[in-house]
């Protein structure tokens, strides 16, 4: 769902919810960073009801 905005699974977003806590290591990482600030992403984790890390508590704007 994440590359091709497809709708994700209820498998794909208990991952998704586990691995919430590495959104910002995921974000900063130059490897990985494009794919969580890709509008699929945002789509993605908003469809699973999950709210991508924003403010500066977390030290990231993702």
């Amino acid at each position: 769902p994440v590359m091709t905005g497809s709708k994700p699974s209820a498998a794909c977003c208990s991952n998704l919810r586990a691995q919430q806590g590495c959104f910002c290591q995921f974000a900063k990482n130059p490897i990985y960073g494009r794919y969580i600030q890709s509008p699929y992403t945002r789509q993605t984790v908003s469809t699973c009801g999950i709210a991508l890390p924003h403010s500066r508590v977390y030290g990231c704007v993702v």
